[in-house]
């Protein structure tokens, strides 16, 4: 289930016996667009979070920004000292892909792997990738 920045920040006591509810019964969360908003770190430490999704407006210019690359970096590196696993929104060249993968980064979408596709053309998508990498 992927919640934003928002939803949990507005409630957070709300957010947080929702979340425990949640992972309770075996519902994992992902919070998206992790720090474009007015995030609370100690909120964060409080939420039953499985992932932070790094937003796409960091990604974008990796291969231009120090300043990009230092957030993303951090937003790493925090996410792995909590044990959350990350994932990074709008890849869309090789050398995006290459600095998260140094960096840790767990997961990467984004159109460097596929465009948006319709639930037809999905499976067969699917199909050929699993065949390609042996699966």
């Amino acid at each position: 289930l992927e919640l934003t920045e928002g939803v949990a920040v507005d409630d957070p006591r709300s957010a947080i016996a929702t979340m425990d509810q949640l992972f309770a019964r075996g519902v994992r969360m992902s919070m998206d667009d992790f720090g474009t908003g007015y995030s609370s770190l100690s909120q964060l430490k409080r939420f039953q979070i499985y992932k932070l999704k790094i937003d796409q407006s960091f990604v974008r210019d990796l291969g231009v920004d120090s300043n990009d690359r230092a957030i993303v970096s951090a937003i790493i590196r925090m996410a792995q000292a909590l044990g959350i696993r990350t994932t990074a929104e709008g890849v869309e060249t090789a050398e995006q892909l290459e600095y998260l993968r140094e960096q840790g980064c767990d997961e990467a979408q984004g159109y460097y792997f596929s465009r948006p596709q319709s639930a037809e053309h999905i499976t067969p998508l699917l199909l050929q990738r699993r065949l390609a990498i042996g699966g």
